[in-house]
């Protein structure tokens, strides 16, 4: 499994999480399955939605990537519609699976995202990350 370094590890100040520590050598790779949004979620849910989409943004642009670290439900809940398959036919269960994001679905879902690309300081719990393992 490819662990994207430098890749935001959760939303800043919350428990969401956007990477996984290690494969799942036992099952494999949670599948990637399609969740639907609907317009009465939790304001703390479309952030993470959108702290995600940034950090996919910031990290890999329109280029193609690889699952890898990336988890399964933050994913689960951009495939099909911001983020889509790169190669076919897809494995949803696979750790190498190729994705890109749609550039044109992913700013017309989060225009905040490409209107101000610092928008969500990384870097905030990157201090607090490292105080832990003193």
């Amino acid at each position: 499994m490819l662990k994207h370094r430098g890749f935001p590890g959760r939303l800043p100040g919350s428990d969401f999480q956007f990477t996984i520590r290690r494969a799942n050598a036992k099952k494999g790779a949670t599948k990637i399955v399609r969740r639907e949004r609907y317009k009465d979620r939790a304001a703390p849910d479309r952030r993470a939605d959108a702290g995600f989409m940034a950090a996919l943004w910031n990290h890999f642009g329109e280029e193609p990537f690889e699952r890898g670290n990336l988890d399964a439900g933050r994913l689960s809940w951009l495939i099909g519609r911001e983020v889509v398959w790169a190669s076919e036919p897809a494995d949803p269960c696979s750790y190498e699976q190729l994705l890109r994001i749609d550039r044109k679905r992913a700013e017309a879902s989060f225009p905040e995202v490409f209107a101000d690309p610092d928008a969500f300081d990384w870097d905030a719990d990157e201090d607090e990350a490292e105080d832990d393992w003193e």
